[in-house]
């Protein structure tokens, strides 16, 4: 669903986000009994408190950012300076507390584990360090708060990232990255339409960044899966669509805005592939409600290329395949264990 204009956003949606969480705060206690009452009748362990006390710690949070951002909008001249580098430092300490706070939570309340296969990635610090370009499996959004807590508050990295506009109804989403470089990608702005912006957002970054791409552009179903492959064939790539074919889990990835960005970024840069599995059944909140309490192990695997290793452009596509079809087979290998811990598990 397409989000109502910005002045709606940000007159009506945003304040009402602000005074519908004071009210849930006065009447919490009352909220809180209701639900362990409630509960007892409805299958699942504290299945209502759960969801209960999720939504209120994620709605305190976001208003909570809602009233700081205001406060820095104030504070940077009405918005006059919000792209000056300290205001946008201070935007990325908000973001990573927003995403902190989220991501605890939620590994808490629901029990959820993010366990880590392989040595953990590395890169350069200091006056070596280089910007680094993220392909990521999708699965939700989920897994785009995990990554983005993950890349700013474990590593150090301040994201950029290409998302859908329909996050906009997302009130503190909405209004922390129409500050920070990031792409709202309309249902009329696909494909070849979005590639300026995303050549825009590679070519600024520096050492610090990360550009957060997901080569899919939305979550797996047959139906996607099928109609992907019909479009190959429908554009003249059949030897894509018999590549596309051997995949199981994902969609094939979608090459064009991954060799803008690599072609854009003016620096040295290292590139990341991003696979997990785990999550592929939570994308909904109603798979969230049925899935509870959820106890589930999330497997993440990363895969490094050096800049130095990166194919040339006319070897990129072939080489996009070839990893994203090995993503796949481990994503494969994968689900059925998520439920199960693996041996000497690392933990971010």
């Amino acid at each position: 669903m397409k989000p109502p204009p910005r002045w709606i956003r940000r007159l009506l949606i945003d304040p009402a986000l602000v005074l519908g969480v004071l009210l849930a705060v006065a009447s919490l206690p009352v909220v809180v009994i209701a639900a362990a009452f409630i509960s007892r009748y409805v299958p699942g362990k504290w299945r209502i408190p759960r969801v209960v006390w999720f939504l209120f710690l994620y709605l305190l949070v976001e208003a909570a950012s809602l009233i700081a951002m205001f406060v820095f909008w104030v504070g940077s001249g009405f918005g006059w300076r919000i792209e000056e580098p300290f205001w946008q430092r201070i935007h990325y300490r908000l973001f990573g507390w927003m995403l902190r706070r989220v991501v605890a939570s939620a590994k808490f309340t629901f029990k959820v584990s993010i366990i880590r296969e392989g040595e953990p990635p590395t890169t350069a610090r200091g006056s070596g360090r280089r910007p680094i370009l993220v392909l990521s499996r999708h699965a939700g959004p989920g897994d785009s708060m995990m990554l983005m807590d993950a890349l700013y508050n474990t590593f150090g990295r301040q994201p950029r990232i290409v998302l859908k506009e329909f996050l906009q109804w997302d009130p503190a989403i909405d209004v922390m990255l129409n500050r920070l470089p990031s792409i709202f990608v309309s249902a009329e702005k696909r494909g070849d339409a979005v590639l300026p912006s995303i050549a825009s957002i590679a070519e600024t970054m520096e050492p610090e960044d990360a550009f957060v791409i997901f080569p899919e552009g939305a979550n797996y179903t047959e139906k996607r899966f099928k109609r992907s492959i019909e479009k190959l064939h429908e554009v003249g790539r059949p030897d894509l669509a018999e590549r596309a074919a051997e995949l199981r889990n994902t969609l094939p990835p979608r090459s064009t805005g991954v060799k803008t960005a690599l072609a854009s970024t003016q620096e040295p840069h290292d590139v990341f592939f991003v696979g997990h599995a785990g999550l592929e059944t939570f994308v909904s909140w109603g798979d969230i409600w049925r899935g509870m309490p959820m106890d589930t192990e999330v497997a993440v695997k990363i895969w490094h290329y050096p800049f130095e290793s990166i194919p040339p452009p006319e070897s990129q596509e072939e080489w996009l395949y070839d990893t994203w079809v090995e993503i796949d087979e481990w994503i494969g290998l994968r689900m059925s264990d998520t439920g199960e811990p693996f041996d000497d598990p690392a933990y971010y």
